[in-house]
């Protein structure tokens, strides 16, 4: 299994304001699904910040995002651990297969691949 990248997810009622913020940084608007907007550098794409009002799917917010080459691989290493699943392993209309843990710190993870 690799990491693809790393996202911090970060709930906001500031949309278009923190977009343009970051954009000062650099960053600017990839993805946009009105509920969710992600951030990316022009010069390096995996350098993200994802903004969220909500999850549409899931009952609650990530913290962070890590998109892997084998979501199904890392979502049964995960249950054979123990680990609390917050959110099932599932296709979501918008192109990705995910699930949702809760690491040693309570941190919300999304675990993420874009299906092809």
């Amino acid at each position: 299994m690799s990491v693809r990248r790393v996202v911090p997810d970060i709930r906001s009622e500031a949309m278009e304001e923190s977009r343009d913020f970051y954009g000062l940084i650099g960053l600017e608007e990839v993805m946009n699904h009105g509920w969710v907007m992600t951030l990316a550098s022009r010069s390096n794409p995996t350098a993200q910040v994802t903004l969220n009002t909500h999850d549409a799917t899931a009952s609650v917010e990530p913290d962070m995002s890590i998109e892997v080459d084998d979501v199904d691989g890392v979502y049964a290493a995960m249950l054979e651990r123990g680990a609390e699943i917050v959110h099932a392993l599932r296709d979501e209309e918008w192109g990705v297969r995910r699930f949702f843990v809760r690491d040693p710190n309570g941190r919300v993870v999304n675990v993420v691949t874009h299906r092809t």
